[in-house]
């Protein structure tokens, strides 16, 4: 079986025996068919050497030539399958690599890996589109390696007398030799007081920690990203509104993947190539594919708007909310667009039209009776109302210019700071719809009867005609 032109015998350790319960050995079906190769080969030879006769040489080819093929692919179209004795079909080298259960899918792509957590998903606007709210169940369950210096010696002693089951703790200590000790409630203080540079500490994820966040299926890069580690209670993974369109998330049962790096070298490609921020531009449209949805887009719209009007004590509240610190007030009412100036990028200048833009024959720019032209001069809102064309996601101008003029950073600052500023203005000044709003008023209803009722008239006239000469012969 070593030969050019003898198929490849694979090793026992990918054919392995077994052994039953009742002592009998069974080999596998690789073993079994590469059995029959070898015993029709040697039938074949002494045939061929005895001079047998030309059919029967034939027919033990044509068996040689069967038992390969299925060796080979045991499905392969116009041959009947080699079967085991009670009836199973083989599984034979094809199959083994082909199918979701096969060697790429199954045991390449979709392997079990260490260090990783899976969970539902919830929403939270208050955490960073960079950070993932992981619980603390977890996050005492995985592991970061730490390597003990004299600069990390008294937290790591903490984090040790903690033990595993108060965060922030340690759940093992790795020796110089190589040697893991488990660290218990009991043997906690021990460990500590012989703890030394050169040990690892494998402590518990905490705050900050860059960890990997994947949904499948991965269909682009975007379907898994680096965040960084943000400990809460309760036991979903928390991720930012934001976030959901490049993982093509929703908060409706799915569940994500968590993977802790546990090299010095893969959190710091994570941290320059894979974090969030990093990500906000499609590769696809080249747009930003992380930005303000639904809620977010309404508060921004109701807060820009032309009789939108804050007092002082709003707006340090507001601006609080939004993470800006506003130092003094103003003295007088603040329009919408003044507060939506305070966390516009400086020397910002823009002209766009919004959403809402009816697309007049003439367009009167500022002003424009329904506020649709949006200029924006060092960083001041001069006229128009934020909506879906200015920050929405895939489409958002505004949210675009930022990414190419001011970076990353600055983009990531102001996506986090419009977004809360406008939920803390839907807070204050949101809308509801009564069941009014949703009923068919009496003008409408006459409309649709006269529409599909109407010309149904003469047909039901007719067929009532017809009804009647049937019921009264005398009619005729």
């Amino acid at each position: 079986m070593d030969g050019p032109d003898s198929p490849p015998g694979p090793p026992v350790t990918m054919r392995p025996s077994i052994t039953l319960k009742n002592g009998e050995r069974s080999e596998d079906d690789l073993t079994h068919k590469l059995v029959d190769i070898l015993r029709i080969n040697q039938r074949l030879k002494e045939n061929m050497e005895a001079g047998a006769p030309q059919l029967i040489v034939e027919d033990l080819w044509e068996l040689l030539q069967y038992h390969v093929t299925t060796y080979f692919d045991n499905e392969a179209s116009g041959v009947p399958p080699a079967r085991h004795r009670s009836g199973r079909p083989l599984k034979t080298l094809a199959r083994r690599l082909k199918g979701k259960e096969g060697r790429f899918r199954s045991s390449l792509s979709g392997k079990r890996v260490n260090f990783s957590a899976r969970t539902v998903i919830s929403p939270d606007p208050n955490i960073s589109i960079n950070e993932v709210g992981v619980p603390e169940i977890i996050a005492r369950e995985v592991t970061v390696p730490v390597y003990v210096t004299e600069w990390n010696l008294d937290r790591m002693r903490e984090y040790i007398e903690n033990g595993p089951d108060v965060h922030p703790g340690a759940n093992d200590v790795i020796r110089p030799d190589g040697r893991k000790m488990r660290v218990s409630n009991e043997n906690g203080r021990f460990i500590s007081e012989n703890l030394k540079p050169g040990y690892i500490v494998e402590r518990h994820l905490g705050d900050g920690d860059i960890v990997l966040f994947n949904r499948q299926p991965s269909h682009h890069r975007m379907s898994i990203m680096a965040h960084r580690v943000r400990v809460l209670p309760y036991k979903t993974f928390r991720l930012n509104l934001c976030v959901c369109p490049p993982y093509n998330a929703d908060f409706d049962g799915d569940e994500m993947n968590l993977h802790v790096l546990q090299t010095e070298e893969s959190r710091a490609e994570a941290m320059t190539l894979m974090l969030v921020h990093e990500q906000m531009r499609s590769p696809r449209f080249g747009g930003p594919i992380i930005g303000c949805m639904d809620d977010h887009i309404s508060g921004l719209y109701l807060l820009t708007e032309r009789d939108a009007e804050f007092e002082d004590e709003e707006v340090f509240q507001l601006m609080r909310r939004a993470g800006v610190q506003l130092k003094h007030g103003k003295g007088s009412k603040w329009t919408g667009k003044e507060i939506f100036n305070l966390i516009l990028p400086d020397g910002l200048n823009m002209t766009f039209r919004a959403d809402i833009c009816r697309g007049c024959p003439e367009c009167l720019e500022e002003r424009c009776e329904y506020d649709a032209c949006i200029i924006i001069e060092d960083g001041v809102l001069k006229s128009g109302v934020i909506d879906k064309k200015a920050c929405g996601t895939f489409s958002g101008k505004l949210l675009d210019h930022i990414i190419r003029e001011y970076g990353a950073d600055e983009a990531r600052e102001f996506l986090e700071s419009a977004t809360r500023l406008a939920i803390a203005v839907l807070m204050r000044k949101g809308f509801t719809a009564g069941i009014r709003e949703f009923d068919v008023p009496p003008e409408i209803r006459e409309l649709m009867d006269s529409r599909l009722i109407g010309p149904l008239m003469p047909l039901r006239g007719s067929l009532m005609t017809m009804r009647m000469e049937e019921s009264d012969p005398c009619m005729e």
